[in-house]
C-alpha cells in the first residue's frame, strides 16, 4: 500500500485527503483535515498551509510523515476578486446646501420651512416670521429650549432647529410646541444664515417622505422643472433617513457628475469586444458572451477599471515572479451595485448611494509558480510532489465518491474566489470551466453595499442567519420565529441586529434594519453563485442547453451556506434540472472533493501503469 495526500489549494482553505493505493489500485481513506490557505492561491506562499494540513490529516489517521509517498496537489489558478467599485455617478453639493444624515436621536417629527437664523438672533426676528434656529456649539440644551420658547412667546414661528450636539430630545421635551430637530450636525458653523431651508424629522420607525422626494423638495422652494432636475440628487442622498435639512442658496449648485469609470476590452477566442464600465454589468457580461472563453482582459489606461487590472497584473506579477506581460485575465464577472459614498459639500458627513459596477477578475499565469510551490512542498515535507488535473475535473471524480452518484452529472464547485463547472459523460469525458466570482466577492459587496468597512462582519452576515434581539433573553429570527436563551444577551446586543454565529449573537454596526441586511445579503448572493452557476452550467452544457444535463452536484464550502444550494436549485429547476448538495465519500459533505478527486485519478493512473 502506497500512502498519498490529495491537497485543493483553494483561495480561502486548503483540504487535505491522506489514503492509501494498493497495487490493484484500490483506495483505504484514512483521514481528511481543512486548514486556512496561507498566501495568495497558487504562490510559493501555499507551502506553510499545505504543510500544516498534510501533517494535521497524517496525525488524524496516525501515520507518520515519513511513510508519506507522494503528494498531490490541484492546478491553482490564482485569482484575485479584488472588487473594483467603479461609481458611475457622484452626488457634490457646494454652497453648504444640504444636510441629511440619521443622528441615533433627532427630535420632534415634521417639517418645518422658514429662513436660517443664528440662535442669538432669534429674540430680534419679527412676530410671525418662520425661522428655523441654528445652535452652534457651546449651547446648553436648557439653553437653547428656553430661547426657543421665548422667541415663540414673542411670536417667532420657530419651525425647526439644526444644532451643534446630541440634545435634539432633549430640547423637544422642554418646548411648549415640539418642532422637528436635526443634531449631530457636525459643521454647523457652516450652514448658511439668512437662507430658506426645510427641516424634516420621520417618527420612529419612518423615514423622510418630503425632502426625499424631488418633488416634495420642488414644492418647498418653489422650484421650475430645471431646478427639480438639478435638486434630484439631493433627494437621492436623502432616501431613507429619519431627518436631514436642505438649504436654498442663491449662489448653490449641485450636479451629478459622470465619473470615467473606463472602457473595459476583452480580448477571447471568438475575437475582441469593447464594453463601458459605466454602461452597466449587464453590457460587460453581454460583450464577455461575444469572445469567450476569454484569452486576456485590459481596462482604459487612466480610468479605475484600467488601474484595477493594472493592480492585478501587478500584485500577481509579484507573487508569482511572472513578468508582467506573462499574466493573463481568464475570467471576469461583473455585477451592478451600490456603494455609499461620501457626499461633497455635505455637512454633517452625508453619504448616498451611488450606482457602482463591481468586477472580478482570475488571472491566468504560467505553469512556473506552480512548479516552484511543487519544490518548496518537497523540500518542507519530503515526499514526491506531483501537480494533478484541472480542479473541475477533479471535483467531478471527488463528487462520484458521493453515495448515490453516477454518470452523466453536472458538479458546481463554490469556492472562496471561482466558482467551478465541470459536466462527466457516460463515455469518460469531462467539459470543465473555471469562472471568476464566488464567496470572497458576495462578502465584498455584502461590506460595500452596506457601508460596514468591516469584511469580518460582512462575512458573517454572508455565512449566518439575521436575528433582532428584543429582550436579554430572545431574539426575533429573520423568518418572524422567536429563540430563547437561558443566559442572557450581551448588552450591546439589546434592541440590535445580530448575526447568530456559531460563537453567539454578534451585534451589527450599522443602522439598516434587518430586513435591508438581509435583502442585500440574497441579491449579492444571487448575482454571484446564481448568476456564476448559470453561466458555468451553460458553458459545460452539451450546445449550451442547460436543459440537456439532468443532474448537478453542489460542492465547496460555500455549499454548506444555509441559502445558496437552495438558491441554485430554484435557478435550475426552470431548466428541468435535478440539484443538490454533494457527500463526498460519503462523510465529508460537500467538502474535500477535488483533494479525493486528485487521489481517485492518482490511483486510476498508478493502475493503468501497472
Amino acid at each position: 500500500m502506497t500512502l498519498v495526500a490529495g491537497v485543493d489549494i483553494g483561495n480561502s482553505t486548503t483540504e487535505a485527503c491522506v489514503a492509501e493505493i494498493g497495487q490493484d489500485g484500490d483506495i483505504r481513506y484514512l483521514a481528511a483535515a481543512l486548514a486556512p490557505t496561507t498566501g495568495v492561491k497558487g504562490t510559493t506562499d501555499n507551502v506553510k498551509g499545505v504543510a500544516e494540513v498534510v501533517r494535521e490529516a497524517l496525525a488524524r489517521a496516525g501515520r507518520d510523515q515519513a511513510d508519506l509517498r507522494t503528494v498531490l496537489i490541484n492546478e491553482a489558478t490564482p485569482v484575485i476578486s479584488g472588487l473594483a467599485m467603479e461609481t458611475i455617478t457622484e452626488t457634490i453639493i457646494t454652497e453648504s446646501t444640504m444636510i441629511g444624515h440619521n443622528p441615533d436621536t433627532p427630535g420632534g417629527a415634521g417639517l418645518g420651512v422658514g429662513v436660517t437664523v443664528a440662535f442669538g438672533d432669534l429674540l430680534r426676528r419679527s412676530p410671525g416670521e418662520e425661522v428655523i434656529c441654528v445652535a452652534g456649539a457651546g449651547l446648553d440644551f436648557e439653553e437653547v429650549a428656553a430661547g426657543i420658547n421665548r422667541a415663540a412667546a414673542r411670536g417667532v414661528r420657530v419651525t425647526g432647529a439644526i444644532v451643534r450636539s446630541d440634545d435634539a430630545t432633549l430640547i423637544v421635551n422642554r418646548l411648549r410646541e415640539p418642532i422637528p430637530v436635526v443634531d449631530e450636525v457636525t459643521l454647523v458653523e457652516r450652514v448658511p444664515l439668512g437662507m430658506r431651508a426645510a427641516v424634516e424629522v420621520a417618527p420612529p420607525g419612518h423615514t423622510i417622505r418630503t425632502l426625499s422626494d424631488s418633488y416634495g423638495i420642488a414644492g418647498v422652494f418653489d422650484l421650475d422643472a430645471e431646478q427639480t432636475r438639478m435638486i434630484a440628487p439631493v433627494a437621492r442622498a436623502l432616501v431613507g433617513n429619519r431627518s436631514a435639512v436642505v438649504v436654498r442658496t442663491p449662489s448653490g449648485e449641485v450636479t451629478g457628475r459622470r465619473i470615467p469609470a473606463g472602457e473595459l476590452t476583452l480580448i477571447g477566442e471568438r475575437g475582441k469586444a469593447t464594453a463601458e464600465v459605466g454602461s452597466g454589468a449587464e453590457e460587460i457580461m453581454r460583450a464577455l458572451r461575444r469572445v469567450e472563453p476569454l484569452l486576456d482582459a485590459a481596462g482604459e489606461p487612466g480610468t479605475h477599471v484600467g488601474g484595477m487590472l493594472a493592480r492585478v497584473r501587478g500584485t500577481m506579477s509579484e507573487l508569482t515572479a511572472t513578468p508582467l506581460d506573462g499574466v493573463r485575465i481568464q475570467d471576469v464577472l461583473a455585477v451592478d451595485t451600490f456603494v455609499p459614498q461620501r457626499v461633497r459639500g455635505g455637512l454633517a458627513g452625508e453619504f448616498a448611494l451611488e450606482n457602482a459596477v463591481g468586477l472580478a477578475a482570475m488571472v491566468r499565469t504560467s505553469r512556473g509558480p506552480m512548479e516552484l510551490l511543487a519544490a518548496g512542498l518537497r523540500d518542507t515535507l519530503g515526499a514526491e510532489v506531483l501537480i494533478g488535473g484541472v480542479e473541475a475535473e477533479m471535483a467531478v471524480l471527488g463528487a462520484l465518491t458521493t453515495p448515490g452518484a453516477g454518470t452523466p452529472v453536472a458538479v458546481l464547485d463554490l469556492g472562496g474566489g471561482s466558482t467551478d463547472g465541470a459536466l462527466a459523460t457516460g463515455d469518460g469525458t469531462v467539459e470543465s470551466v473555471h469562472l471568476a466570482g464566488a464567496g470572497d466577492l458576495v462578502t465584498s459587496l455584502i461590506d460595500s453595499e452596506l457601508g460596514l468597512e468591516d469584511r469580518e462582519a460582512a462575512e458573517e452576515i454572508k455565512k449566518h442567519p439575521l436575528a433582532k434581539a428584543e429582550s436579554f433573553f430572545h431574539v426575533r429570527m429573520e423568518d418572524g420565529t422567536a429563540r430563547f436563551f437561558e443566559d442572557p444577551l450581551p448588552a450591546e446586543a439589546f434592541a440590535r441586529v445580530v448575526v447568530l454565529t456559531d460563537a453567539g449573537p454578534r451585534p451589527i454596526h450599522t443602522r439598516h434594519g434587518m430586513e435591508k441586511i438581509r435583502r442585500v445579503r440574497r441579491a449579492a448572493k444571487r448575482r454571484v453563485f446564481v448568476a456564476n452557476a448559470l453561466r458555468a452550467l451553460a458553458r459545460v452544457a452539451p450546445g449550451g442547453d442547460i436543459r440537456r444535463i439532468g443532474f448537478v452536484v453542489v460542492l465547496g464550502g460555500s455549499a454548506l451556506d444555509f441559502e445558496i444550494p437552495e438558491m441554485i436549485a430554484a435557478a435550475v429547476a426552470e431548466y428541468g434540472v435535478v440539484s443538490g448538495t454533494g457527500n463526498v465519500r460519503g462523510r465529508e459533505g460537500p467538502r474535500n472533493a477535488v483533494a479525493t478527486g486528485l487521489v481517485v485519478r492518482h490511483a486510476m493512473s498508478a493502475h493503468a501503469l501497472r
